[in-house]
């Protein structure tokens, strides 16, 4: 298999109280073998996105309406679709340049910009709007920020992974995802677990995952994820 979908309940362990965190969600997952190239995965997530979203606004129109008339006032989805459902083409950013615009910004922040710190929401949503208030990549995290299966870029000084983040406007991240770490040596360095995969047979590979609650909190214009899923499960929620 070349390219492989899921789309199931997903589970998060970590303790998050947050409008846009949920302990259960949904979430399309997707693998694409045979690539060595981050650009590939973003064009994949883009098609999607855009895909997605012109359906949407063309088959439930009325629908969309109503949250934006009563719900969301003002949400400006049609502006990043365009006159005719279809939407623009996404902004691209690395994370040094996310980092230099965020410390350059006018707006104070809760949490001050640093290389080698994650982005936290204040941060996405001020790039989305810095960008014209549309969809942004933003790719090449520090290798340190990420999961060991994230492919190393091998650069330096300032030590990246092929990953990628997709934000939209309104929401802050949408989809995250990489190049796999498919190179032995690399995962020997860093981890024991997943060496048979590799000492075994691989490909050079790689995949991201869009949150499903996310995604309708983006087109609906709902502020708090906990609205938009019919039983919301979150940490502390389940009291016996």
């Amino acid at each position: 298999f070349t390219h492989v979908f899921a789309f199931g309940p997903t589970f998060r362990a970590e303790n998050s109280q947050s409008r846009r965190h949920l302990a259960e969600f949904y979430m399309v997952e997707a693998e694409l073998s045979f690539t060595e190239n981050l650009q590939d995965i973003m064009q994949v997530m883009e098609d999607l996105f855009k895909t997605v979203t012109s359906t949407v606004l063309s088959r439930c129109p009325h629908d969309v309406d109503l949250f934006h008339k009563y719900i969301a006032p003002g949400q400006k989805v049609i502006n990043m679709t365009g006159k005719t459902c279809n939407p623009v083409t996404c902004f691209g950013i690395s994370y040094n340049e996310a980092v230099e615009i965020l410390k350059q910004a006018s707006q104070t922040f809760t949490f001050k910009p640093e290389w080698g710190r994650d982005l936290q929401t204040e941060h996405e949503k001020y790039l989305v709007k810095h960008c014209g208030e549309v969809p942004v990549f933003v790719i090449n995290y520090p290798y340190d920020l990420k999961p060991f299966y994230m492919r190393d870029n091998e650069d330096g000084p300032q030590h990246t992974v092929a990953a990628v983040d997709l934000l939209v406007p309104g929401i802050g991240e949408l989809c995250g995802g990489s190049l796999r770490e498919e190179r032995l040596p690399f995962l020997e360095s860093r981890l024991q677990r997943y060496l048979d995969l590799r000492k075994y047979g691989s490909v050079p590979h790689g995949g991201f995952g869009m949150g499903f609650e996310r995604y309708l909190q983006y087109i609906l214009g709902v502020d708090n994820i906990k609205d938009v899923i019919p039983f919301p499960r979150f940490s502390h929620s389940c009291l016996l």
